[in-house]
């Protein structure tokens, strides 16, 4: 028998050998000691949507580096017309300063949650959602825009083919990871602007007492959502 001291400064006695092994695997214990399980549930999803991601990136890569095809110039593809001249990638700039400003209001969010300053907190992340909204919104113009002029996921008027899935598919998927904040943003501020998480009320779909470490948790998602868009930012429109 082997001892440990427990959570509580109590020994606690473990069987040795793999009969130890077994008592640690089905004890009711929480496998990470320093984190809640919410903030550890919601590292192993962003890890898991890395390799998505990853997986995204590289199928593109491959793709543009392996066609024959000459790929679209990106400076010519994205460009705006504006003044009567073509200016390249000016909204893509436009999206990617907006996406990293709502990272920094989502840091002050999460930096004021902390201190229990409740209207605070909620003013930024309804703006935190407002900038994401108008990042999704700009989103949809670009698509529009392409969409008119003739992009398809099988075709596009400036060169190989594959364009186009591999843009509709990465800037697609990313799009809606920042529409899913946005909702869940105005979700989390309502709770912080009534005061639920003062009073830890309990949640609506669980019985669990509401905290301000769900803020922190939101940030978590937002700030690795702004990560993703700087990768693809520099992989699809600089390259």
């Amino acid at each position: 028998m082997a001892q440990t001291i427990g959570i509580h400064g109590e020994p606690d006695v473990r069987p040795a050998g793999l009969r130890g092994v077994a008592a640690d695997f089905s004890s009711d214990q929480r496998a990470f000691k320093t984190a809640s399980w919410g903030k550890a549930m919601m590292w192993i999803f962003l890890l898991s949507d890395t390799f998505v991601f990853g997986c995204f990136l590289i199928a593109y890569m491959t793709a543009r580096m392996s066609t024959p095809v000459p790929w679209p110039n990106p400076s010519e593809v994205f460009a705006l017309h504006i003044g009567g001249q073509d200016v390249p990638l000016i909204l893509i700039a436009i999206m990617t300063f907006v996406l990293i400003s709502s990272s920094g209001t989502m840091a002050m969010a999460v930096n004021f949650g902390y201190r229990r300053d409740r209207r605070t907190t909620a003013i930024l992340m309804l703006l935190t959602a407002v900038l994401g909204a108008c990042f999704v919104g700009m989103q949809a113009f670009e698509w529009t825009k392409l969409i008119t002029e003739g992009v398809r996921p099988w075709e596009n008027p400036w060169g190989a083919a594959q364009f186009g899935s591999t843009f509709f598919m990465i800037t697609g998927f990313h799009g809606t990871h920042v529409t899913i904040g946005v909702i869940f943003l105005l979700i989390v501020a309502r709770k912080v602007w009534r005061g639920d998480f003062d009073q830890e009320r309990r949640g609506f779909f669980t019985s669990r007492k509401g905290r301000y470490e769900a803020v922190e948790i939101m940030g978590l998602y937002w700030h690795f959502v702004d990560l993703v868009w700087v990768f693809i930012f520099a992989f699809f429109y600089l390259w």
